[in-house]
């Protein structure tokens, strides 16, 4: 078979009929009387195995190895071929991110689509101090797409590079808020703990309704976080848990803080003082516990805070005792 009939039954071109002929992938084995270079069936059979095999994104080099080697092993080939593929679909759907993103942004012009694109690699930066210029450059000059933003904030572990993304993010005209609700329902604990922080300081009713259902999440870290920024929104179902964490430990300065912020809503004051003297009288806390619980009830108005404070000068923990002393002296002085 001649060489264009075996380029129109095979579908590979004459062109490259040739040059695989150059490469010695395959000659054809045959001469007609004038000369004219003829395929065999067996030549044919041997562009079909190469076409086959370039499918599998083999190098010509390597199709000729793989066809000429009789101790050629395909598994180390075909592993190392996967993990070409992987990383070539990595890099353009990296690609295809950016190209949306940039899109989303809608640029004016050039000029405004390279700084775009160049806020969006630095965000990406392996260097801290690179990251946090482009998340301040993002709200100050040029805005990034939101998505790039919260992409980022999910998985920035530099606490200085984090802050400045929530800034930004908080500023950004586009709400975040749905796209960090997917963050609060990752399986890694930090990239949950991180979306919560951010809720927190967007503003608006998207934010506190997420916030709510934080609150009553399986995550005890991140109901913590959302206990803080709804108790500091003025909502009351954040005290139980903000009692709890003045209970244990855990952020107490920051809980007790918010209930006395809650506390100046009279119809809140005598509640949060319930559930303060609750835990004293009935959840058997250790000493540390009681001057916590103590110092929480400092900044809660009304009569139940008092009494309870008046009961606490008599703790047979001295630091106790002391304390309820000293705040009832503060607060008789007012």
């Amino acid at each position: 078979m001649l060489i264009g009939d075996v380029a129109r039954r095979s579908g590979v071109s004459a062109r490259m009929l040739r040059h695989y002929d150059s490469l010695g992938l395959v000659r054809p084995t045959g001469r007609t009387r004038a000369g004219y270079r003829e395929y065999s069936g067996e030549d044919i059979r041997r562009i079909f195995h190469i076409e086959s095999l370039r499918s599998l994104g083999l190098s010509l080099r390597e199709v000729g190895r793989a066809l000429d080697d009789p101790g050629f092993r395909p598994a180390e080939l075909v592993d190392d071929l996967i993990r070409q593929t992987r990383e070539r679909i990595a890099a353009e759907t990296a690609l295809l991110t950016r190209l949306r993103r940039l899109d989303a942004a809608e640029p004016a012009g050039w000029e405004e689509a390279l700084q775009i694109v160049a806020l969006l690699q630095a965000l990406a930066s392996e260097s801290a101090g690179h990251r946090q210029r482009a998340a301040l450059s993002s709200a100050a000059e040029v805005a990034v797409p939101v998505e790039a933003l919260v992409e980022a904030v999910l998985s920035e572990t530099d606490p200085n590079v984090a802050g400045a993304l929530r800034w930004a993010l908080a500023r950004s005209d586009a709400d975040a808020s749905a796209l960090l609700a997917q963050g609060l329902d990752a399986p890694e604990a930090a990239v949950r703990e991180r979306a919560v922080q951010a809720l927190a300081e967007i503003p608006g009713a998207g934010s506190t309704a997420l916030l709510r259902d934080a609150l009553v999440g399986s995550d005890l870290v991140v109901r913590r976080h959302a206990a803080l920024a709804l108790g500091a929104r003025g909502v009351a179902a954040a005290v139980p848990t903000l009692v709890d964490m003045a209970v244990e430990g855990v952020n107490d300065v920051d809980a007790a803080d918010t209930l006395g912020v809650l506390a100046a809503r009279p119809a809140l004051a005598d509640r949060i003082a319930g559930a303060l003297v609750d835990r004293l009288a009935h959840g058997r806390p250790g000493p540390a516990a009681r001057r916590r619980l103590t110092q929480a009830l400092a900044d809660i108005p009304g009569s139940t805070a008092s009494r309870a404070l008046t009961g606490l000068t008599e703790d047979e923990d001295r630091a106790v005792a002391l304390t309820a002393t000293y705040i009832l002296t503060l607060r008789d002085a007012r």
